[in-house]
């Protein structure tokens, strides 16, 4: 069931990317000869006004088909034709239905939660030694750590596990509404007993808030953003070699993890919730990725096309289109390989 819905889940994501470069187009004039919900054989097709709206047989997605995207074409309502704030704003705008996805995603999921926890200090675990005004008291609400903003307990463990120095950490906390800061503060794992088992803990209890209207979209927002600055610190790890090639996942990685997520989950809407909130991050992570300045993503005609309007502006030439076109071809040729390369991985880790 599981492995069906994250197919279902990725289906979806290309759609909405694809819708939001639809709707954008058409907002802007542009013309749109067709728009497909799904891949594959065609089941239903519908002409329209000027776009021919198409449901095909496979969930796997779809596409936008804007006239002028790829080509020169000499129509008056191409692409091409409309100015380039036109032009970026229809490019930007598939990766942002991905985040405005995924954040509706998370605010659907924590709309069911009673209360939150927080990142303010309800109380400390017997034995913890750096309480007082040199050190953590209760009503602290830490906001940074080694200079990375916390806003959510996962941010807080996330960037105590990375920190370069183990033994300390520059923290700072709001206390009393004004901003403490403590640099080189020995917060470290140390041994507690939690119900008559003795565990490493960081010694702090954090306080929880009840919902509100506002808390439901502040907790949305918070988690998006999380998610944005998880696939930032994941390229960055593969950029500085803290992460190897092999650890990254295609699409069958991702599936199976939803599987996994899914099964693994106590209860069937447990395992819905934490499939859902994954496939939340998987929508953040489409959109941050698809950003990227690189050709043949929608982050790569962004860039080219900046840099083209100041070559042209600047000369007084437009550069040959031939060009551009060569390097998005060459770039999503290597994005297949890649994609293909993933895909064998994903198989071998599954075997």
């Amino acid at each position: 069931m599981y492995i069906i819905i994250a197919i279902l889940i990725f289906g979806i994501l290309i759609a909405v990317h694809e819708l939001g470069h639809f709707l954008a187009a058409k907002s802007v004039g542009v013309k749109v000869n067709e728009f497909s919900i799904g891949m594959g054989p065609g089941i239903f097709k519908k002409q329209g006004k000027e776009t021919l709206y198409s449901l095909r047989l496979l969930p796997i997605g779809g596409y936008c088909a804007i006239e002028g995207e790829n080509d020169d074409s000499e129509d008056e309502r191409s692409m091409g034709k409309k100015p380039l704030i036109a032009r970026l704003f229809i490019l930007f705008s598939g990766s942002f239905m991905n985040f405005l996805a995924g954040f509706l995603i998370v605010l659907i999921i924590v709309s069911f939660s009673p209360y939150y926890s927080t990142t303010r200090l309800d109380g400390f675990m017997d034995g913890f030694p750096l309480q007082g005004e040199a050190g953590l008291m209760v009503g602290d609400r830490i906001v940074s750590i080694d200079g990375h903003s916390v806003n959510l307990i996962s941010e807080f463990s996330l960037h105590m596990d990375r920190r370069s120095d183990a033994d300390t950490v520059d923290m700072v906390v709001i206390r009393d509404g004004k901003r403490v800061k403590l640099d080189d503060f020995p917060l470290v794992l140390r041994e507690y007993e939690v119900d008559g088992e003795k565990t490493m803990k960081y010694g702090l209890l954090f306080s929880v808030s009840e919902r509100t209207f506002f808390s439901v979209f502040q907790q949305a927002w918070y988690n998006s953003l999380y998610f944005v600055k998880m696939v930032w610190m994941g390229l960055g790890d593969i950029v500085t070699g803290r992460a190897a090639l092999s650890q990254m996942s295609g699409v069958v990685g991702a599936v199976a993890a939803i599987d996994e997520v899914g099964a693994s989950s106590a209860t069937i809407i447990d395992g819905l919730i934490n499939v859902f909130y994954l496939g939340a991050f998987i929508a953040v992570n489409l959109s941050v990725m698809n950003l990227l300045p690189i050709p043949g993503l929608d982050g790569g005609h962004i860039f080219t096309m900046i840099v083209v309007a100041v070559i042209t502006k600047l000369t007084g030439r437009k550069p040959n289109p031939k060009v551009e076109a060569y390097i998005h071809g060459a770039g999503l040729a290597l994005l297949l390989a890649l994609m293909a390369i993933l895909l064998v991985s994903d198989v071998v880790k599954l075997i």
